[in-house]
């Protein structure tokens, strides 16, 4: 009945210095699970706050770059800012964009086309630019890696400053600049910034020379959305700016993030890490994967509430519009898959499988199965691929194994996309399945679970959801705290949601009575035990004005 591998932490070891910190022995938990070991740590973790904010003058080549746009800023140049088309992209341009031109700069924005122009520098794009008048291009969340096409437009008189959050390859763009902390020779003290923290930490860099210190936050709200719509830890640094970034958002200042908070159900006043990652994310990333990317960007400057409303509406349709595409697709691909048998890698390939989900089709492969798995667009001459993967198998060092078969690829160990000649796929595969049985022979595949404690359901109750707030804001390298209670009477289990995917229960442990969710767990309706051990989260949930905790379950068995 249970899905997933349960890991129970370890509890503290008697004697070791957290236990001395002054906070609860849950709290105690919490932090040494996290890895703060430290009273330190433990206090700069807690707070959050700008201590742990980075000098910007450490950056490399910051000081390049910043002469660079002074230059650009005193002659009246006209600059561009080319971002990538995800919400990291997009939120990263909108800062520089707006940063720039409230320093009386001459900018326009220019976000690519993911279909007909992909990732990263394109030298037609680059053309273009410089066609339209454009001396100087600042990059967003890309660039790092584009050495031949900042040598072209280098050559056509093109500048370029390369911000970046990304791994350099053995050698570095000739641009006027690359201001990326991933550097082999960064000084900067966190390397785990998103491409937007990197844009915002160049402008703040800026503001600072020019005495506009406290201008700088009101761009927050749109470094908190990029941070976390892109997955990276929310450690170090990025605690700061995300929690600092969440409390710009909950003002309201931007009506485009207003309006399409409101169509997707959410309170704008109270925008959290959930809330961006499961609701504004995917309408803002939508228009990239459909159509283009600059409606999201507009979404995110317009100063218009009746502009806002009415991209927030073509968002929201073209949002519903892959999420039909992504179903179709996965449909397709399951009984691809299936087909052939659940082998420790899964490929699906098709020629009408849109370019723009194919990542979304390999991520929901890889979850529901627990294998890496690798979607392909093929094309007559050329093949598109998308690759996610698990913790036991590094796709990007499977594919560098491969790399004379294809044309060019990247990424990192769990997700890479790849380009290649149609006529060498079938070789592909076969090297990538035999490296995936070799490297998964023997392994239970099914994901892991860790748990932070073993507790019953009566000290769920009181200040302990509070308390656990301490820690926030929870994602990525911080999740949310995750808890085991076993022998829990099931009074009443429902289903819900479509085709009753989802169950609704109420639960009883020593006259404690609780409500429960578990999405995704529908089908344990039909072998529900009297008593089942639970592992799950604490939610808050708003409703109408009212506000009441409920437990947020993530996976069930039968009690023993």
């Amino acid at each position: 009945m249970n899905h997933l591998r349960w890991n129970l932490l370890p509890p503290v070891p008697a004697g070791h210095p957290v236990n001395d910190c002054g906070f609860s022995p849950l709290l105690i938990q919490l932090m040494y699970n996290r890895g703060l070991t430290d009273i330190a740590h433990i206090e700069s973790f807690t707070k959050a706050d700008s201590s742990l904010s980075g000098d910007p003058q450490l950056l490399p080549d910051i000081h390049q770059a910043i002469n660079r746009i002074y230059q650009g800023l005193l002659s009246g140049e006209k600059i561009a800012v080319y971002g990538d088309f995800d919400v990291d992209g997009i939120t990263g341009t909108a800062i520089l964009v707006q940063g720039l031109k409230a320093l009386g700069g001459d900018v326009t924005p220019y976000i690519p086309h993911r279909i007909r122009e992909g990732h990263g520098l394109n030298s037609d794009a680059l053309d273009y630019l410089k066609n339209e008048g454009m001396s100087l291009v600042i990059t967003v969340d890309c660039g790092v890696t584009g050495i031949a096409q900042v040598k072209k437009a280098k050559r056509h008189g093109l500048d370029i400053i390369i911000t970046d959050h990304h791994t350099p390859l053995g050698e570095l763009p000739d641009a006027v600049a690359v201001v990326d902390p991933k550097r082999e020779d960064s000084r900067y003290p966190f390397n785990e910034l998103a491409g937007v923290g990197v844009a915002y930490k160049f402008l703040e860099a800026l503001y600072n020379g020019m005495g506009k210190e406290k201008q700088i936050e009101n761009f927050l709200d749109l470094v908190a959305l990029g941070t976390v719509a892109d997955m990276m830890p929310l450690l170090g640094e990025n605690r700061y700016l995300v929690k600092q970034g969440l409390k710009v958002l909950s003002k309201n200042r931007r009506p485009g993030i207003r309006e399409i908070s409101m169509l997707a159900g959410i309170d704008a006043t109270s925008i959290g890490t959930e809330e961006i990652s499961w609701a504004l994310a995917p309408r803002l990333n939508a228009a990239g994967r459909l159509e283009h990317a600059l409606t999201s960007y507009k979404l995110m400057v317009t100063d218009s509430t009746e502009e806002a409303q009415d991209l927030s509406i073509l968002l929201e349709e073209q949002n519903s519009e892959r999420q039909k595409m992504t179903s179709r697709s996965l449909a397709k691909a399951k009984e691809q898959v299936q087909a052939k048998g659940i082998t420790p890698l899964l490929i699906a390939s098709d020629p009408d499988y849109p370019p723009g989900i194919i990542g979304l089709v390999a991520g929901r492969l890889s979850e529901e199965f627990y294998r890496p798995s690798i979607v392909i667009k093929v094309g007559e001459k050329s093949s598109n691929g998308s690759c996610r993967s698990i913790p036991e198998f590094n796709i990007i060092k499977a594919l560098n194994e491969c790399h004379e078969l294809m044309s060019d690829f990247g990424g990192h160990a769990r997700a890479a996309g790849f380009t290649m000649p149609t006529k060498n796929l079938s070789k592909l595969e076969e090297k990538l399945n035999l490296m995936a049985q070799e490297q998964l022979a023997g392994l239970d595949l099914r994901p892991r679970l860790d748990i932070d404690a073993e507790m019953k359901l009566s000290q769920m109750g009181g200040e302990t959801y509070q308390s656990l707030q301490s820690l926030a804001p929870f994602g990525m390298g911080n999740p949310i705290p995750t808890f085991l209670s076993r022998s829990v009477e099931v009074v009443d289990c429902q289903t819900m949601g479509n085709n009753g995917g989802h169950l609704r229960l109420k639960l009883r442990q020593n006259n404690v009575n609780w409500e429960a969710v578990a999405f995704g767990l529908g089908e344990c309706s039909k072998e529900m035990h009297s008593h089942i051990d639970i592992v799950y989260n604490l939610r808050l949930e708003r409703w109408r004005g009212e506000e009441r905790l409920r437990l947020n379950i993530q996976d069930l068995a039968p009690s023993k």
